[in-house]
């Protein structure tokens, strides 16, 4: 990828924000809690006002890879806006601020009640990443009288709003991703976007469902390079040899270095797949109207086998540093645990079993993906 001197200017940015952020990311992975810290190191750094799509892949690998939780946030922060620009509907983007989304597709607990000048929307929505921080968030919620599933735009601090701070999972424990109760909360009709499509709808429209797909491709190749520096530099100052292998590093070790390679030549191919996949889903959104059904079938079918390779890639490799290091190297005090416990919590997002069928099928048949929340 050849990188501009703007991207360059804010690759850098990103890496000194990562050397911040690695210094104690296994202290804050164990206290957990709220990354109020965090985002405020992120609108201090410039980063969430990136507008090349670019720019925004490769700074949300810097910083997922230091900290899969301030990456998670940044990634679906760059996302919402995106998805929002889908519907071409003018709205303010607003300086600096942090954009969240409030819209998991198996969950259809908010409806939209309409009154003068707008609606009223109730209820309670689940695994919402980074909501109860945000300054703006993405709402999506369905009709009580037609049943029309709309997109709305709502400020962070909107009245009946409230978080239930009930994330308490083994990985991205510092993602605020708890559940967000609506109260009688007044949605201004200029503040709906559009409605989700169903099948026979814009394809361009159904290209938010494949966003949601990539972030998380790219944080799963950020978890994985994360996981391989920070095992790399234990093992070139920490690591013993065994003593059966004739040498005096663990860097001398050819059992050692063959692993490594392995690693690092898997990693770098999920990245490069995750790159095209990025720049394939830019192409889609960027024809617009004129965005056939089979387009965005080849660009789904890319997507996810994206997705299937990076999986397999961070599961794999944050599984084998342990290997690298060894057994002093579980000591809590190191954390490499939490490379691993956020990949197996990020990779049961969605069957990836099922990314793989629609690959496959897409190969042999031609059979498209079908518009969901989740292809």
């Amino acid at each position: 990828m050849t990188f501009t001197e703007g991207r360059q200017k804010w690759l850098t940015v990103a890496e000194e924000l990562a050397t911040a952020l690695r210094v104690d990311a296994a202290e804050r992975d164990r206290l957990g809690g709220s990354p109020v810290r965090e985002l405020e190191l992120l609108k201090q750094s410039g980063l969430l006002t990136i507008s090349e799509w670019g720019t925004q892949q490769a700074v949300t690998r810097v910083v997922g890879a230091a900290d899969a939780n301030i990456g998670h946030l940044l990634g679906y922060h760059y996302l919402q806006i995106w998805r929002s620009g889908l519907f071409d509907v003018p709205y303010e983007v607003g300086d600096n601020l942090f954009w969240a989304g409030v819209s998991n597709p198996l969950d259809a607990a908010l409806k939209l009640t309409p009154v003068d000048g707008g609606f009223v929307v109730d209820g309670r929505k689940t695994f919402a990443t980074g909501a109860a921080l945000a300054d703006r968030l993405v709402v999506s919620a369905t009709r009580t009288d037609n049943g029309e599933k709309l997109t709305f735009l709502l400020d962070g601090g909107t009245e009946g709003l409230s978080f239930a701070g009930d994330w308490d999972n083994m990985g991205q424990r510092l993602t605020a991703s708890g559940g967000v109760v609506f109260a009688g909360v007044f949605v201004p009709a200029a503040n709906v976007l559009g409605v989700q499509p169903d099948e026979d709808a814009s394809p361009r429209l159904s290209l938010a469902a494949l966003g949601f797909q990539l972030v998380l491709a790219q944080l799963y190749v950020a978890i994985a390079e994360g996981a391989l520096a920070e095992a790399a530099r234990y093992t070139r100052s920490t690591t013993r040899p065994w003593f059966l292998s004739g040498v005096d590093t663990a860097t001398a070790d050819p059992y050692v270095l063959a692993t490594y390679g392995e690693l690092v030549a898997q990693v770098e191919a999920a990245g490069l797949l995750a790159d095209h996949a990025s720049e394939a889903l830019l192409a889609a959104s960027d024809a617009g109207a004129a965005l056939t059904a089979e387009q965005r079938a080849a660009t789904a079918a890319t997507i996810s086998s994206a997705k299937v390779f990076s999986t397999r890639v961070v599961n794999d490799t944050t599984s084998k540093v342990f290997e690298l290091c060894g057994a002093r190297a579980t000591a809590s005090g190191y954390g490499f645990d939490r490379f691993w416990r956020n990949s197996r919590t990020l990779t049961l997002h969605d069957p990836v079993s099922y990314k793989a069928r629609e690959v496959g099928e897409y190969f042999l048949t031609g059979g498209r993906a079908p518009f969901t929340g989740y292809s």
